[in-house]
């Protein structure tokens, strides 16, 4: 998606090898217009695999999945990372590891959110190492449901979550994939 990768050259910071910030337009700061572009490939290229329900994790890839889930007309879903008294009992949770913020994190799911004939897209921020995905894929299978894709805003391809997940039979579709790093250095795959 060109849109994206000409606003991460514009306004992404390249911290070192394995940091991008995206705050201006993406996690702190929203680009409503961009997320409604975003929203729209998304869509253009799920639209046809039969998906029931959107899901994301909070909380950088709502602003994404919330504009698609709006022109797919479908429900979202956002898994929480935060414990919550008032989320207790018919729930799916999981251990993820996030290697950004160097802490595990329980990933939650209402039961009442899924069902077994749901075909979830999950969305996503970003993919490094995969954890997030295969944590929301894991509370999906749990409760009997099917993956349909993972749809990913921004893909360090140079890491392994890309091959640990299509290793796995998912299918990944992100709109920009970032080969290179460093500082003030940011390099896409060319496709």
């Amino acid at each position: 998606m060109e849109t994206l990768k000409n606003r991460i050259l514009k306004d992404g910071h390249a911290l070192n090898e394995s940091v991008l910030k995206v705050d201006s337009f993406l996690n702190h700061g929203v680009d409503a217009k961009l997320m409604q572009e975003i929203g729209t490939t998304f869509k253009e290229h799920f639209e046809n695999h039969g998906i029931t329900k959107i899901f994301t994790i909070e909380s950088s890839g709502i602003a994404p999945t919330v504009m698609t889930a709006l022109q797919m007309e479908l429900p979202m879903v956002t898994l929480k990372k935060q414990t919550s008294k008032i989320l207790s009992g018919d729930v799916y949770q999981t251990t993820v590891h996030s290697f950004t913020k160097a802490v595990d994190y329980e990933l939650t799911l209402s039961k009442k959110f899924i069902s077994p004939e749901d075909n979830i897209l999950i969305i996503d921020d970003f993919l490094a190492y995969g954890e997030a995905a295969q944590g929301a894929i894991r509370l999906v299978e749990e409760a009997g449901a099917k993956v349909a894709g993972i749809g990913i805003v921004i893909e360090k391809s140079f890491q392994p979550g890309r091959k640990n997940l299509e290793d796995k039979g998912y299918e990944v579709y992100s709109l920009a994939r970032v080969s290179k790093l460093g500082k003030d250095i940011i390099e896409f795959v060319e496709e």
